[in-house]
Formats: structure tokens, sequence, C-alpha cells
């Protein structure tokens, strides 16, 4: 663990500045360090070596420590099958192996990738959950087609980098939170559903014994539709990149 990379993570517990409750659920977290992640991999043609794969409280995926031959340290996203003690670099000469970050214009079609950016230069955005990974499927006037962990395929500017791999900690899914403790250590707090409430704090409550909604609707606490309701932007920049929707 290196303390350069670190900073203690405020909590603010779903509040705002004003001290009002913006999003429910949240709260009682244990304290935790942040750790920086390089997300943009911009320290191009040094290599480095993976010195340790760290636990990260912060995300479901491990973190690599990297060490720079000129003795910068640096976070990554851990790919699977990565090791202590393996080199790896970025850049445009680099080689399609696992870690290694490179732009999708020098990746080979069918291969597995994360941490992949949306712009140039802006930092990987898209694959970076646990086990998840997206795969080249062709290469086309400027942009790379991308089939992500979703379904949805997405056209990427070719000059956008990548890294090789699927994340580790694929098993994730399967784990089991085992007792109501931990939850509450992760800063989750109870859901009460809407219709174990009494009327006036939930629109589902009320009612004799064990009753239904009495609504042809799903409601918020705040009385708002919320059966199928669409929250994308309906003009949305991104939405002409799209090959194929996730649904």
């Amino acid at each position: 663990m290196s303390k350069k990379l670190l900073k203690i993570l405020p909590k603010n517990s779903g509040r705002n500045a004003s001290g009002q409750i913006t999003v429910r659920h949240q709260g009682g977290r244990q304290k935790r360090f942040l750790r920086r992640i390089d997300f943009v991999r911009n320290k191009h043609d040094i290599k480095a070596r993976v010195v340790s794969i760290e636990y990260d409280p912060n995300r479901t995926a491990d973190i690599a420590l990297l060490v720079y031959k000129d003795g910068e340290k640096r976070y990554i996203l851990a790919p699977k099958d990565l090791k202590v003690g393996d080199w790896l670099v970025s850049g445009k000469k680099a080689e399609p192996k696992v870690g290694n970050a490179l732009p999708l214009k020098k990746i080979p079609v069918g291969t597995l990738v994360h941490n992949i950016e949306l712009a140039p230069g802006k930092g990987g955005q898209l694959a970076r959950g646990a086990g998840t990974g997206a795969v080249v499927q062709a290469k086309e006037s400027g942009f790379a087609n991308l089939k992500l962990p979703s379904g949805e395929v997405r056209r990427i500017p070719l000059a956008c980098f990548a890294t090789i791999g699927q994340l580790s900690r694929a098993e994730l899914k399967t784990e089991k939170i085992g007792k109501a403790g931990r939850k509450r250590h992760m800063g989750i707090r109870p859901t009460v559903r809407g219709v174990a409430q009494h009327p006036g704090s939930h629109p589902h409550g009320g009612g004799e014994g064990k009753s239904g909604i009495g609504m042809p609707s799903p409601k918020s606490p705040w009385g708002k539709k919320t059966l199928g309701k669409k929250t994308r932007k309906k003009k949305k920049y991104s939405d002409k990149l799209i090959l194929k929707r996730r649904k």
C-alpha cells in the first residue's frame, strides 16, 4: 500500500451541502481510504512492475500497484491472471498482452478489453466492474465496434485507449453478504417496503392486513409513477454511436 496514493474518503450519508437527504438508504459506512486509480494510463512507453495486488473497499475489482522504472507508483485496475512481478507498459507500441494499455487501433479483433475510454485522453469509463470485459468486434471508418458487458454494441473512436484482459474477481456475483451488519458497514441502510408503511408516509401504505398497493401503477414515496419510467435523455449526444441497445 502506497501512502501517497491514499486519502481519507469523506462521508456525506446521501446528504447535500445543506444537510438534506437527497439519496435514501445511505449512512453508517466504515471509515475508508480512497485509492487514487490511474484510469488514463498516460505514462507511455515506460515499463512498470506489478509489486502487489490489493483489495479496494471502494470498488468491486482488485487493484494492482505499479512501480515505474523512474520510481513513480500508480494504482491500476487489476485484470484476471495478472501476477506480482509482471511487467506492464502503455502506449502505441505496447504489445496486446494482459494489463497493457494501447489504442483500439492496435488491438486485434476478438480481444477482451476493459477500462475503455469514450474520448481520447479522457480516461477509462467503460467496463470497470469486477469480472467485466468488452469484446472488440470490428473496426471501420475510424471507429471500433465493442460489445459491452450489458450486451450493447457501441462505436468507440480508434484513438481511444483500452486495457487488455478481463477484470478480476468475476466470482463476486456469487458471493453472499452473510449478515445485516456487513451491509451496514458498506454504508447501506435498510429499505422498507411501501406496503408495510402507513398511508401518511407512502402511497402504497395502509389497508387491513396484507394488502396490495391498490393502484394500477407503483409510485415513489412522493407520488411519482415508477412503472417503466425512462430516465435516459431522448436526444443524448452518444445515441448515434450505439449500434445495438442492451435490451
